[in-house]
């Protein structure tokens, strides 16, 4: 793994602005792509393609479950096809149509999701997705990414569309902090180490990235020598990574924006306890719905900061020096 510097924030942006940019670049390569919509093309950015390929374009209405099988359908006759709308959609109300019609024959589909998480904000607790990411994790055979900003969001969705099989990508309605620049290299299924550290390792992904990183700034000036990981890698987790962390620093922190009771904390919780078990502390939405807010205040109302991570890791070290 390589080590990154990301003390300094190169601006803002929403990592669904990433879609229609990468697909028609991939498009202008000959990559033979297909795209369908489910309305929501102008806020995804799909759009963007339908601009610049019309014939490659469908869109179907408000109907994302006759989607998800028109998106078979297409990679089944060849194609790499491209499904896109919003995460409290899919895989909600898609599960069935994506798990029989693109799991079990595990089909060339690329779902991507904006709005994930619970900073889609105002539109309110109908439309937070906090599930999204325990339901798609939960079918055999698809590669989920969550990316921790638009330079990472290109590369994910360029993965995915490379690579053979299912997979989803979730990205984020709200602009959030870019902390990488154009040398980062996405490895799909490889852990990146954010920050080196001795004492605990924060394993964070999409949106809690960056809240990771500055919550271990603030713990230095404590003492506390704090890892960062960025998973953006849901399926497969890196375990190695994972094992590594808990091996040299003896404690470890998650942090996602989802349920911490069945995201990716308990994937990881699984490694740990099958290989090195040590003190866990999980960040996320705690067994409830969000209410309806600006995004940055729910994001502080429900603890996924870098004081909530912050809490969390000094409570973890605790348990960690008591030999709990």
């Amino acid at each position: 793994m390589t080590v990154t510097s990301t003390s300094a924030a190169l601006g803002t942006a929403a990592t669904r602005e990433a879609l229609g940019p990468t697909l028609i670049r991939l498009r202008e390569e000959g990559l033979d792509i297909a795209v369908v919509d489910a309305d929501l093309g102008s806020s995804t950015t799909a759009r963007l393609f339908a601009a610049a390929y019309p014939d490659r374009f469908f869109t179907v209405g408000v109907a994302e479950q006759n989607m998800i099988g028109i998106a078979a359908g297409l990679a089944a006759a060849g194609k790499i096809a491209v499904a896109s709308t919003f995460a409290v959609f899919m895989p909600g109300r898609c599960f069935d149509q994506i798990r029989l019609s693109v799991a079990q024959p595990h089909l060339n589909v690329k779902l991507v999701a904006s709005h994930g998480g619970i900073t889609v904000g105002e539109d309110g607790v109908s439309a937070h997705a906090i599930e999204d990411l325990s339901l798609i994790c939960s079918l055999p055979g698809f590669g989920v990414i969550v990316p921790a900003d638009v330079v990472e969001a290109a590369q994910a969705i360029e993965t995915a569309v490379r690579s053979q099989g299912p997979f989803y990508v979730r990205c984020t309605r709200s602009k959030v902090p870019t902390i990488y620049d154009d040398t980062y290299r996405f490895a799909f299924g490889k852990a990146h180490l954010m920050r080196p550290g001795k004492d605990v390792t924060v394993i964070a992904l999409g949106v809690m990235v960056k809240a990771a990183l500055d919550a271990a700034a603030q713990l230095e000036q404590e003492g506390i020598d704090c890892r960062v990981l960025n998973m953006a890698t849901v399926r497969p987790l890196d375990r190695e990574a994972i094992i590594a962390a808990a091996r040299e620093t003896g404690a470890i922190v998650t942090a996602e924006e989802h349920l911490a009771h069945c995201g990716m904390g308990a994937m990881v919780s699984q490694v740990v306890a099958a290989s090195h078990p040590v003190p866990m502390g999980f960040v996320g939405v705690q067994d409830r719905y969000a209410e309806s807010g600006r995004w940055d205040e729910l994001l502080e109302k429900y603890g996924l900061t870098a004081e909530g991570i912050a809490r969390e890791v000094r409570s973890v070290l605790k348990r960690k020096k008591s030999g709990l």
